[in-house]
């Protein structure tokens, strides 16, 4: 449990989570660099990456990383969750609810953070262990939801990933998300091989954390 704790303390801290979606393992091992780079802790591997839990076996083993906190994103069930977590992830990101998953990443002590859209999926996944409920698709909302669901649930610890940007990312953080999850913005320079501009990019958003949370 203190191992899980931890996790979630980091996660939180950090406030940023880069979601890495790229077409190489290569491209996401040197994207999630320009990542650490920029000061981001938190890397979502998502198993659409060729080779994903090689990239994660990478990341989690090689001393150069060592600083990294490195999870699986687009977990679709408990099995992928398995893979994932022996090749070194230390938490589970899924794009929906997923009860298997969430039972077995319980058992293991690591972090399962479903994606969820309505009030009724985020109050299930937290019956099942999510610490923190990932709210996806967030271009779908305004950060303005997350204040309406801490209302009657002020417990839940919320995530929005999908459509946060360097525009709306202060407003998500200030609205009351725990942090960040961050995806095809930082993806596209990487895409054309600009790893410093996925390193610049990676500082604005760590800026704008550290920003919302010291006008809070």
């Amino acid at each position: 449990m203190i191992q899980k704790s931890k996790i979630i303390m980091e996660m939180v801290e950090s406030g940023v989570v880069a979601v890495i979606r790229t077409e190489s393992e290569e491209e996401a091992i040197q994207t999630s660099s320009a990542c650490m780079e920029g000061g981001i802790r938190s890397i979502e591997v998502t198993f659409t990456v060729p080779g994903a839990a090689d990239v994660i076996s990478t990341l989690t083993k090689k001393p150069e990383f060592k600083h990294l906190l490195v999870g699986a994103g687009s977990v679709l069930d408990s099995e992928t969750a398995r893979i994932a977590i022996l090749a070194g992830a230390k938490y589970v990101v899924s794009p929906c609810f997923d009860q298997d998953t969430a039972i077995l990443c319980n058992r293991y002590q690591i972090p399962y953070m479903p994606g969820c859209m309505t009030v009724t999926e985020m109050k299930t996944a937290m019956e099942y262990g999510a610490e923190i409920v990932k709210m996806f698709p967030g271009n779908h909302y305004s950060p303005s939801i997350v204040k309406s669901i801490k209302g009657p649930i002020p417990q839940v610890s919320i995530m929005p990933t999908g459509g946060v940007n360097l525009e709306n990312a202060k407003e998500w953080i200030k609205s009351g998300a725990v942090a960040v999850g961050i995806g095809s913005d930082l993806a596209k320079p990487a895409k054309v091989g600009n790893y410093e501009e996925v390193t610049a990019l990676a500082k604005q958003y760590c800026l704008l954390v550290k920003e919302a949370r010291a006008e809070m």
